[in-house]
């Protein structure tokens, strides 16, 4: 789900790892990512004063200094030299690969991309997304050098990358969900909560790290932890409500029928199975209203407070 705390747990994985472990960060949130360029200068660290044509040679100087990284380091020269190719792909792999072949001589490698959908549709010479998830077997289940974790808050993606017959029992899907109450209770005792706005907070929040957050930060501002929470409730729903306004004014093509029939699943519980997915519920994904795990087949809301929003627009539906 969205705003569950996957970048947070990354940035503490690489902080905790031992060091025989060598991570290499890449974020993609934010990045306008529209050609093979843009993708390349976003999955490279690109090192100005690096001019050296041996990737063995340039492994043994930066790795004396070398901690985590935003990315894979490489000399300037070799960056423009792969820029230079008619098949960039190609010389990318091949440079990467030798890279973690002289790294893996010392430690291990551990290549994390965050946000992956962002180059979901990106084409060069065929989907960049399958050419990279090829790759990436290939270093991890064929070669055994590296670790590389591939993460994402768009369940359609992970829908789409979970049905392509490559990755079969050649990856593991880790669910980063909510805290749990134990988990969620923890948290709000070191910010002295009682035990009634405990309760209101995870009637309200669940467990979503932003909202804990949100009434973390009234409550040290000495603000009434019932009424933010119930102001937070009133927000979400308007917005879900203005999903209905954009289908009376005919920006919105789903029916408001049909939607209200996809909520109507969650009156009484808070995760159903599904069969198939039809387009209402690709739309409310997309809306980030409603989270797919495609490896259970199961469906739910976004977080507490989404459900809590849905079942307020039932009643009043």
């Amino acid at each position: 789900p969205i705003n569950s705390g996957k970048t947070t747990l990354i940035s503490h994985l690489i902080e905790e790892l031992p060091e025989d472990y060598i991570p290499f960060y890449v974020n993609l949130r934010g990045r306008f990512i529209t050609d093979y360029e843009d993708f390349l200068n976003v999955l490279f660290e690109i090192d100005e004063e690096g001019e050296v044509s041996n990737v063995t040679e340039y492994v043994k100087s930066a790795l004396k200094d070398m901690g985590a990284v935003s990315g894979i380091p490489i000399p300037i020269n070799l960056f423009e030299r792969i820029f230079e190719k008619k098949d960039k792909s190609k010389d990318m792999f091949k440079y990467i690969e030798q890279f973690f072949v002289e790294v893996s001589k010392t430690r291990t490698p551990i290549l994390i991309i965050d946000e992956l959908q962002v180059i979901g549709d990106l084409k060069i010479d065929g989907l960049l997304i399958y050419k990279l998830f090829n790759f990436f077997i290939r270093l991890t289940k064929e070669l055994h050098l590296a670790h590389v974790f591939a993460i994402s808050s768009d369940s359609l993606f992970i829908e789409d990358v979970h049905s392509e017959a490559m990755l079969e029992g050649r990856c593991r899907y880790l669910l980063v969900d909510d805290f749990d109450c134990e988990t969620t209770m923890d948290f709000l005792n070191k910010y002295g909560f009682s035990n009634e706005e405990k309760e209101i907070t995870w009637d309200y929040c669940g467990g979503k790290p932003v909202c804990l957050v949100e009434l973390a930060n009234a409550k040290t501002n000495e603000k009434d932890v019932e009424h933010e929470a119930k102001k937070f409730l009133k927000i979400r729903t308007s917005q879900i409500l203005s999903i209905f306004d954009g289908i009376a004014l005919g920006k919105i093509e789903y029916s408001e029928e049909a939607l209200i029939g996809e909520f109507k699943n969650f009156e009484e519980e808070e995760l159903v199975q599904y069969d198939k997915v039809n387009k209402e519920k690709i739309f409310l994904v997309e809306r980030n209203i409603l989270f797919i795990d495609p490896t259970q087949r199961t469906i739910k809301p976004q977080s507490r407070l989404n459900l809590l929003a849905i079942r307020e627009v039932v009643r009043n539906a």
